[in-house]
């Protein structure tokens, strides 16, 4: 590329990335974007086969591109999801530089950023690669037997790609649920190691319960007001799903009809997988957290006189007889392993003092204390949608904001000088 300084340089060219450009193109002011893959790569390459978004389609509202189907209360599978953020793609119409992994961000007077396609400078950076880079996979992986397919939930497409067999499912967050109510649905046999994942309604009182949640406000509650603060980023995501319209994901129910279900996994010793025994205890916490939502709902609605639907309570439809600790490898015939704990970031090439004790970049709604850098599109940068296709834009335009005051208040000192 000719030009190779910019006023501003973000890295990643996701729906976060999309958004800032598509605000610094409304601020006229220069930039890159910088893609280490394809954009829209994770959602075409990285979501298996029957994926579709958890919240209802009315919640998709990048900037200048809401969802404008005849289904907002649906929930688009993936090809429409990635019909919708091609036609994002193509309304921005960013300047992206795509197949460009930035390995190394340095400050010299402004920003030096090294990439796989030659080295690039700018006056600013916006961090806009997400928070979920480097899958977690345990050591004890390395222990399993080598017939046993091992893959990370971003891997996993269908049941049929795995070898026959029944299949250990570990994590119960969102992606572990669906995946193992996938492989449940298509007649595999399923261990699943459940963990401490919250679980909510899909549907409360004759509403989707995010409408609800939505009407309460509670997507506009920044992290500063949260009961945890920012320990609310460590959360796992409440499992629900909008499979087939959208329905709750109950592990009992799959338990009463064959589904294996365990406390965490631990370890595994001499051909034994060990689990803690915390099986009960996960569920009646997740059942917990559901009910306590519709609780908050039901008082909503009380105290704003709606007339809704009939209060319930969920009760446990199954309960494990007994804390099974330990599962054979050979005996339960178990072919595959599909780990989904998540991910790690990793922003080892970002040069600068703003990361915390952690190891996580420390900020203000996605500003540092390092004047030029910029974070977006981590989940609760700001509120609950900050990572999500509610609440991208509006931290995208707060970022471009002090984006555009930080280059006034530079401006400003040199237009008083060339007055004197």
């Amino acid at each position: 590329m000719s030009n190779t300084h910019y006023s501003v340089i973000v890295v990643g060219g996701g729906q976060a990335g999309l958004s800032v450009s598509y605000f610094l193109q409304q601020a006229n002011i220069d930039h890159l974007v910088l893609e280490k893959q394809r954009v829209t790569h994770t959602w075409r390459t990285q979501r298996w086969d029957t994926f579709c978004l958890v919240t209802p389609n009315w919640q998709c509202a990048l900037p200048g591109h809401p969802y404008t189907g005849d289904d907002p209360h649906g929930f688009m599978k993936k090809e429409e999801l990635i019909r919708y953020l091609d036609a994002f793609v193509a309304k921005v119409n960013a300047p992206v530089l795509e197949d460009t992994a930035v390995t190394r961000v340095t400050r010299n007077g402004h920003y030096v950023v090294q990439t796989t396609r030659g080295e690039f400078t700018a006056d600013q950076i916006v961090v806009a690669s997400g928070g979920y880079h480097t899958p977690i996979v345990p050591r004890m992986a390395e222990r399993l037997p080598a017939r046993i397919v091992q893959m990370q939930s971003s891997e996993y497409r269908n049941a049929d790609a795995l070898p026959p067999g029944a299949v250990l499912v570990v994590g119960s967050g969102q992606s572990g649920a669906q995946i193992a109510e996938d492989l449940h649905l298509s007649g595999r046999k399923v261990h699943l190691a459940v963990g401490e994942a919250p679980r909510c309604a899909r549907f409360y009182r004759g509403r989707d319960v995010v409408d609800w949640l939505a009407d309460m406000r509670y997507y506009d509650m920044p992290v500063t007001d949260h009961p945890l603060r920012e320990g609310v980023r460590d959360n796992t995501n409440h499992y629900v799903t909008g499979r087939d319209g959208g329905r709750d994901i109950d592990l009992r129910r799959f338990a009463l009809e064959g589904m294996e279900l365990f406390g965490r996994l631990e370890d595994l010793r001499d051909g034994q997988l060990c689990f803690a025994p915390n099986l009960r205890a996960n569920l009646d916490e997740a059942d917990t957290t559901y009910n306590n939502i519709n609780a908050s709902i039901d008082g909503f609605i009380a105290r704003h006189g709606i007339d809704a639907l009939a209060a319930e309570r969920y009760e446990a439809v199954w309960q494990p007889s007994a804390e099974r600790e330990t599962l054979d490898l050979q005996a339960s015939d178990i072919a595959a392993v599909v780990w989904c704990i998540g991910f790690r970031p990793d922003f080892s090439w970002l040069d600068a003092p703003v990361f915390n004790g952690r190891g996580h970049p420390a900020h203000l709604r996605g500003v540092t204390g390092v004047p030029g850098v910029y974070f977006v599109g981590l989940p609760w940068l700001h509120t609950w949608g900050s990572g999500r296709f509610s609440g991208v834009a509006r931290d995208a335009q707060y970022i471009v904001d002090a984006i555009c005051a930080e280059r006034a208040n530079k401006l400003e000192p040199r237009l008083s000088a060339a007055c004197v």
